[in-house]
């Protein structure tokens, strides 16, 4: 599994909601650093890594935001939703 990607149009006091059913890293992107992140450029997000679920992430401004979940590098799966509450 490389990642996992959700994409979403939020709001300023949106909320995303991400479960996930093992640890992982989460990530809310703008668009220019979703790109980087693809790459494998340095970028910059607002998450974690989530070692319990549910993640709840909340952008810094509206528009379009991508929540990426990865594990990091390592071989694997995880079972993962993303909704805004």
């Amino acid at each position: 599994m490389r990642f996992v990607h959700y994409d979403f149009e939020l709001g300023s006091n949106d909320v995303v909601k991400v479960s996930l059913d093992k640890q992982a890293t989460v990530r809310l992107l703008d668009a220019a650093n979703f790109q980087r992140f693809c790459r494998g450029h340095q970028h910059h997000y607002y998450g974690r890594l989530a070692t319990s679920s549910p993640v709840l992430l909340r952008p810094p401004h509206a528009g379009h935001w991508h929540v990426v979940v990865d594990l990091g590098g390592y071989n694997g799966t995880v079972r993962t939703s993303a909704r805004v509450v």
